[in-house]
């Protein structure tokens, strides 16, 4: 560039540093009231709305990162909460941005994610005239959200958004939209700092007498089975679960967010329990005279059908939120407030189960998984236990939807609840890359692999474009099997055999996919091929994706046929 000669610099021109403060606006205000709550990373994607945020973000000290899609914002921005316990944050403009976030929305609503969404709005004197770019997203995401704030005065700012932030992240977390329209934002606010969000009340505990009940019960108990879900993870009561199982020896199960809170290597630890649970797992449950709920809410997948689930066992349910107890099934002791402590107050005295421990022992052995499948090809459930073995305690998964999704949650191996992150209430597709962005963006000290199949991939390939971008160090495993796999597996068994629109036999080579898009890619074709591949993708720096093929005729096993009773498994 040529340097403007002397005569025609204008001399007259204030220095920067005599030039007045620029003009502070409610968008300044959002970005400074995120800075002063602690936040430093958002994910987004601008658009005509929510600009003048745009405009105010540069020179923050908030990282942005720009994403290909709404959606993955909201992903990725779930990830990041789930690994930190802190809300996450994701932005977008109004109308197809917004609506582009509802699925990230229900997802977070549904695991229980504490996450503040910020949308762009059209100016508050066009609300509700349909105008261009205008969706009514406060009224779209009321059945998915925990709370729901439109601003409409520019100085109530900075306490309008820590206000959201403490109801996403306090008592049962959960997702805060607050819809900001444009001259709100654009309207003259200078920041002030936010108030400290109010000191949480304290948690809540049961009656003493509830405590002594359920010790009783507990005593008197022959076949107990401790069931734990994702509510422990939420209540911060992993080591407290591990207490109590290490004291009272009580065969446990867990739910598909409850994986990762009983120690891997435990002993009575039986599995995963539901529609594709273990075999000892589902026999314990049907066979025991008391089941131990905890932080799990009876959900179908779970339980299979709800009438024959532990047809002869007492409940006692215990649960950070009490609107959980009694809702599905009735408790004869419901035990509402921190799990931690009241784990702590039902002791075991009494309790002489060494017979029925050791005959859940002895069928978990019995009914372990086999990893000496024929053939030459691939066998998922082997390579995953192999590659959660060796990336040990460092391993996060960020998987999506599918047959593998079943596959990580039988086979690999957890050492922490956090380092499983799944879309486990809504199922969504296209959940593990953005959500593995925002694991290795977050952990980048970690082994995150995002594990994904050749339908879920293709919900949000486009995110590859954000992986390389920010180099970030997320491992793509991906298993190919040119076919929707788990609806495939039912319409083999429950529709006749008849295939309807699952064939992806037109699948692209995603080696050369990712290769367009400037990351290190590979494919996998044997078994053979399968210890060089593990090694190579947990040592790579960068993004990396390795193509794995696999069998289309392959299955997850066991299963519990729809409406069926958790005693009555399919196996291959």
């Amino acid at each position: 560039m040529t340097a403007l000669p002397a005569s025609e610099i204008d001399d007259t021109a204030p220095s920067a540093a005599a030039r007045p403060s620029p003009r502070q606006t409610g968008a300044h205000a959002v970005v400074r009231t995120l800075e002063a709550l602690g936040v430093t990373r958002v994910f987004g994607y601008p658009g005509g709305a929510i600009m003048p945020v745009y405009d105010a973000l540069t020179g923050s000290s908030l990282q942005h990162i720009l994403v290909r899609h709404e959606q993955a914002a909201a992903f990725a921005a779930d990830a990041q909460a789930r690994l930190t316990g802190k809300a996450g944050v994701c932005l977008a403009t109004s109308g197809p941005g917004a609506t582009n976030l509802l699925t990230g929305i229900a997802n977070a609503y549904l695991d229980s994610v504490p996450m503040i969404i910020l949308t762009g709005q059209v100016p508050s004197g066009l609300m509700g005239t349909d105008a261009f770019q205008e969706v009514d997203v406060f009224g779209m995401s009321m059945p998915v959200v925990k709370h729901s704030i439109i601003i409409r005065d520019p100085l109530k700012i900075p306490e309008m958004i820590a206000e959201a932030f403490e109801i996403a992240e306090s008592g049962r977390p959960g997702p805060v939209l607050i819809d900001l329209p444009k001259d709100v934002l654009q309207a003259e606010a200078y920041p002030t700092i936010p108030p400290q969000p109010r000191p949480e009340a304290g948690s809540s505990h049961p009656p003493e007498s509830d405590l002594a009940a359920a010790t009783t019960l507990l005593a008197r108990s022959k076949r107990p089975v401790f069931y734990i879900g994702g509510g422990v993870t939420l209540g911060g009561a992993v080591e407290a679960v591990r207490d109590f199982m290490a004291r009272t020896g009580i065969p446990t199960v867990a739910t598909l967010k409850g994986l990762g809170c009983p120690h891997p290597d435990s002993e009575t630890f039986l599995g995963m329990l539901g529609m594709h649970g273990g075999r000892a797992a589902n026999v314990a449950v049907d066979e025991s005279d008391l089941l131990i709920c905890c932080g799990a809410r009876f959900d179908d997948r779970a339980t299979g059908r709800l009438d024959t689930f532990a047809p002869g066992a007492r409940i006692i349910h215990i649960d950070g939120d009490a609107a959980e107890i009694d809702k599905l099934r009735r408790a004869e002791i419901g035990l509402a407030g921190d799990i931690s402590a009241i784990l702590a107050g039902i002791t075991n005295d009494w309790l002489d189960i060494t017979e029925w421990r050791d005959t859940c022992v002895e069928r978990k052995e019995h009914h372990a998984f086999r990893y000496d499948a024929p053939g030459s090809g691939v066998y998922a459930p082997a390579m995953l236990k192999q590659l959660s073995e060796a990336a040990g305690d460092d391993f996060i998964a960020a998987c999506d939807v599918g047959q593998h999704q079943m596959w990580v949650a039988q086979h690999c191996r957890f050492s922490r609840p956090e380092h499983h992150l799944t879309s486990a209430g809504l199922g969504a597709m296209g959940y593990g890359l953005p959500a593995g962005i925002g694991a290795a963006m977050t952990r980048p000290d970690a082994k995150v692999v995002t594990i994904t199949g050749d339908g879920s991939i293709m919900m949000n390939i486009q995110e590859l474009a954000t992986a390389r971008r920010y180099g970030v160090p997320v491992r793509i495993l991906l298993l190919d099997n040119a076919s929707l796999g788990l609806v495939r597996q039912w319409q083999e068994y429950f529709f006749d055999q008849n295939f309807s629109e699952i064939d992806l036999y037109d699948n692209p080579d995603f080696a050369e996919v990712a290769h367009a898009f400037g990351i290190e890619a590979f494919t996998v074709h044997s078994r053979e091929e399968v210890p060089a591949a593990i090694d190579r993708l947990l040592n790579a720096r960068g993004p990396i994706l390795a193509h794995v093929l696999i069998d289309p005729r392959e299955n997850v096993w066991p299963l519990v046929p729809p409406g069926a009773s958790n005693a009555d498994m399919m196996e291959d």
